[in-house]
């Protein structure tokens, strides 16, 4: 007999036992799934490019964000914790992936960054912990199931300093991702490739921060030095100060 609830953390480990074990993108035994998607470097796919978000690029030429202390959550290849890095940033970034942190600790060797790269789970006990002026999501937050929204809003009120920022870029319904209702996830047992989201929607869950822009990605051609799809929603929310 097993009578193993008794904290919001046990019963987010058993929400996580739902899904079957292959739909499985956020945890920390998801790294070799991960693994697999980076091994072939060559693959067509648009955020492989070593260019930065054309929002992070936006936030930090408007004066919307300022250099200080950053993390970059689920950084893939490292193309943010890059541009990071060379715009003055003390820069932390995590993937699950240790083949990702592999390549992208080769480009922050080839440029001269000074990047700490930390291979697990950004919600583990042992992750960058922070506080963080500044944290960049591109492309984590539509892969969590809903019931780790929780997880990764206590870790949004742990990490960020006050006055602190969360940049956002996640899939835009209408253009990519499921649109199913979050109770239909459980009885599908995956993610369908992950979460669409409304301007709505993100303004609730986020509602604890104040909204300082949300808008769709632009689009930027293959020559642009930024990196830019539309079926993606960027936002930026400030933590209170």
């Amino acid at each position: 007999m097993d009578r193993n609830i008794r904290s919001v953390d046990d019963v987010l480990k058993l929400m996580d036992s739902l899904f079957a074990p292959e739909a499985d993108r956020w945890t920390g035994g998801a790294g070799s799934w991960w693994d697999g998607f980076y091994a072939d470097r060559s693959k067509p796919v648009p955020f492989f490019v070593s260019k930065p978000d054309e929002s992070l690029v936006s936030y930090l030429d408007r004066g919307l964000i300022a250099p200080g202390r950053a993390l970059d959550l689920g950084c893939g290849p490292g193309r943010n914790a890059l541009y990071l890095a060379a715009r003055g940033f003390e820069v932390d970034a995590v993937d699950l992936s240790p083949e990702a942190v592999a390549w992208a600790e080769e480009r922050a060797r080839e440029a001269g960054a000074d990047i700490r790269f930390h291979r697990g789970d950004a919600f583990a006990e042992d992750a960058p912990a922070g506080p963080y002026d500044l944290v960049h999501d591109s492309g984590c937050f539509h892969h969590l199931p809903p019931h780790r929204r929780v997880s990764y809003l206590a870790l949004m009120e742990r990490v960020l300093a006050p006055g602190g920022h969360l940049s956002l870029s996640c899939f835009a319904s209408g253009a990519m991702g499921s649109e199913l209702p979050d109770a239909d996830f459980y009885r599908e047992a995956g993610l369908q490739g992950g979460l669409a989201y409304t301007p709505e929607s993100l303004r609730w869950i986020f509602s604890g921060l104040t909204e300082v822009e949300l808008r769709r990605m632009r689009d930027e051609p293959a020559d642009s030095p930024c990196f830019g799809e539309e079926f993606l929603w960027t936002a930026l929310f400030r933590k209170a100060g």
